[in-house]
Parts: structure tokens; C-alpha cells; sequence
């Protein structure tokens, strides 16, 4: 099996799907590696370095797709590679099938097994191939530290002869992966946290990493599925949760939000009203401004000052700005699992497996997985 490695086109983008010292755990699976020529520069891991791992290096996409049986990508493919993208090849990327039923179409229609890693279901025997899991933490990583380098004050206590400086004081709404993550970063810098989130059950999780959980009859169990992620809620209940999360958005020198709802738009958090009311120099970094942003000031892609001088942040992919430690982690998350779907050399799906069965969007011409095939067919009216 020839398992390729293309380049990465979407702007920006700067992880690659293979490390090098991941290719010869690929041979021991039957894996031939090509790598596209500089498929790993913009992460720092060079042509010279997979060569010397084993890996062949293809001299442009043309001859990498007209080889590989196996393709692994980050991003979905662009428009001008899905038609290099041979009937019969099995593609795996990160690829949103609920935000992107065009590019799940034509997929199927090109005979392209495709499997989603946003869609690997959140099961123990599955942990080491969530890749929502390991980017959600480097962005929750490097979110605290926009934010510590964007606010015009120090995040610790400062104690010096020219005075006493107080500690500045965070506010994180979500605490899944990005926002934990976000809490113990901005911890160790120093800040004082509050978080919030809908689900009762990560309390104990944001009072282990030393913030205080804010507490209102807001939370309910019933915002959290059965696979751990939130639900949206109803419009009684986001207009109270609002009036509640405002209190402290206003006491806030900084702001993250990580909110998000798989194939949904980002719930609103943050108002115009309550970015009025921050103090001046406040700022916010939304991590959800891919989906439409939990803020409703978000400017996706871009760093906005409104008001009376409220910074807004609506980064678009903070894990790319990590790109050596993310593209690491990413890696071994897709090794894991090809190593799941691989035996004796050869593809073998076993449609009855959870993680298959989640994971696989599109086989033999037709939409496979249930909850793309109901938003394919929601979207065809």
C-alpha cells in the first residue's frame, strides 16, 4: 500500500500530516510513504529528513495522487485536488462532513473511501486517535498566550518599588479541551480564572486547574450528549445564560470563548451590549470565529479594536501557529489510526467497529456515515 503525503493548500496552513519518525512505523504496516516535496517545510520537517526515514519524495501533487492508495492530509482538499484524487483511494483528513456536504458529494461521486478525524467517536479505545482532542489543546495553549501578549497589563502579581500590580482576571466560557487547556496556561502565567460551561460535569475539572467555576441555574445536564460534547440549547435558556455570563464579561480583562456545537454555527456568548460594558483595553479571543464566532463583534481572520478600545481576536487556526508540536501530535493520531484500520498491508472495514463506522464518511459512491447522510439529505430539501 502506498500511503502519500500532499501539501497542504489551504492559506496558512502549516502542519503536515506525517513526521518523519513516523515512516517507518508505516513500512512495518505494509505503508510505502511519498511525500510531496516540501510537504513538511512550513512545519520544519524537510525533504531531507523523510528521505532519510524511508520515505520517497514526489515531485508535485500530480505524481503523489496518481500513486497513493492512502492519502493523509490536515485539511480537507482543496477544489483543484479532489479531481487528482484516483477512484478507490481512501483519503483522511480533517473534513467536517456537517459544514461541507458539497465536498462530501463529490467525494462519493469520485469513488473515495473518506474518513473524517473530527468524527473519530470519543471512546477510550479511541483516545489516541482524537485529533480534535490534541488540537483543541494546543489552541487552548496558545489562546492564553495571545491574550497575555495582546493585554496592555501584566497577567501575574506584581510586586515592585514602583507599586503593586494585581493579577488580571480571565474569563473562559467552555471548558472542553481548548478551554482547560486555556485555564492551565493562563494559571501558570499567573491570572486569576472563572469559567463557564453548560455541562455540570466539567466542575470539578476547572476547580482542579485552580479557577472558580461559575455556577447559576444556567447549567444543566441536559446540554452535554452522549459523546460529551454540548448541545444547543433553547432560546430561554441561552437569553438567561447570557444575562448571567454579562456579570463577568464585564469584570474580565480577558476573554476567551471556545464554544462550538459540531455541525452547527458557534452559539452566541459574547453581545455587542457586553463588549460596551468591558473596561477599556479588554480583550477577547474567540476561538469559535471559524464557525461564526461566539462573540457577536467577531471579525473571522482578523484582530479588531471597537468601542472604547476592546480588543477582538477571531484566529482561524491557532494549532497552524504551532506547527511543530501540533503536526506531531496530528501525526500520531492518524497513524493510530490507520494502524486500526490496516491489516496484513491491505485497507479492511469493519463496518460493525464504533470507530469505522463514525469515522468512515463516504464509501464505495455513497455517504456512508448516518449523520452526514441525514445533513446530505436535509440539504437537498
Amino acid at each position: 500500500m502506498k500511503v502519500g503525503v500532499p501539501k497542504e493548500t489551504r492559506a496558512g496552513e502549516r502542519r503536515v500530516a506525517l513526521v518523519p519518525d513516523l515512516v517507518q512505523r508505516y513500512a512495518k504496516l505494509g505503508g510505502e510513504v511519498i511525500v510531496e516535496h516540501d510537504a513538511g517545510k512550513a512545519s520544519f520537517f524537510l525533504d531531507v529528513h523523510y528521505r532519510e526515514a524511508g520515505a520517497t519524495i514526489a515531485a508535485g501533487p500530480a505524481e503523489l495522487y496518481a500513486d497513493a492508495d492512502f492519502v493523509l492530509k490536515v485539511q480537507r482538499p482543496q477544489d483543484e485536488e479532489i479531481g487528482s484524487i484516483k477512484s478507490g483511494t481512501a483519503l483522511v483528513a480533517l473534513l467536517q462532513p456537517l459544514s461541507n456536504i458539497d465536498l462530501i458529494k463529490q467525494l462519493a461521486d469520485g469513488g473515495v473511501t473518506s474518513f473524517s478525524m473530527d468524527a473519530i467517536p470519543r471512546i477510550a479505545r479511541a483516545q489516541k486517535m482524537d485529533a480534535l482532542t490534541s488540537q483543541s489543546s494546543v489552541a487552548g495553549y496558545k489562546a492564553a498566550l495571545v491574550a497575555a501578549d495582546a493585554l496592555g497589563k501584566h497577567l501575574p502579581l506584581m510586586m515592585t518599588a514602583a507599586g503593586t500590580m494585581p493579577p488580571a482576571k480571565g474569563l473562559v466560557l467552555g471548558a472542553g479541551v481548548a478551554g482547560l487547556q486555556a485555564i492551565a496556561t493562563a494559571r501558570r502565567l499567573g491570572a486569576v480564572l472563572e469559567a463557564f460551561d453548560v455541562r455540570p460535569a466539567v466542575k470539578e475539572q476547572v476547580e482542579s486547574l485552580g479557577a472558580t467555576f461559575i455556577e447559576d441555574e444556567v447549567v444543566s445536564d441536559e446540554a452535554e450528549d452522549a459523546g460529551g460534547y454540548a448541545t444547543e440549547l433553547s432560546e430561554d435558556h441561552q437569553r438567561r445564560e447570557q444575562e448571567m455570563i454579562h456579570r463577568h464579561v464585564r469584570d474580565a480583562d480577558f476573554v476567551i470563548t471556545t464554544a462550538l456545537i459540531p455541525g452547527r454555527l458557534a452559539p452566541l456568548l459574547v453581545t455587542e451590549e457586553m463588549v460596551a460594558d468591558m473596561k477599556p483595553g479588554s480583550v477577547i479571543i474567540d476561538l469559535a470565529a471559524e464557525t461564526g464566532g461566539n462573540c457577536a463583534m467577531t471579525t473571522p481572520g482578523e484582530s479588531v479594536l471597537v468601542g472604547d478600545g476592546v480588543l477582538i481576536h477571531g484566529p482561524l487556526n491557532l494549532p497552524s501557529e504551532m506547527p511543530i508540536h501540533a503536526s506531531q501530535m496530528y501525526a500520531r493520531n492518524i497513524f493510530s489510526f490507520f494502524e486500526h484500520l490496516v491489516q496484513d498491508g491491505e485497507l479492511k472495514l469493519d463496518f460493525e467497529d464504533a470507530i469505522t463506522k463514525d469515522a468512515c464518511i463516504t464509501h464505495e459512491g455513497k455517504i456512508v456515515q448516518e449523520a452526514t447522510l441525514a445533513a446530505a439529505d436535509a440539504a437537498a430539501g
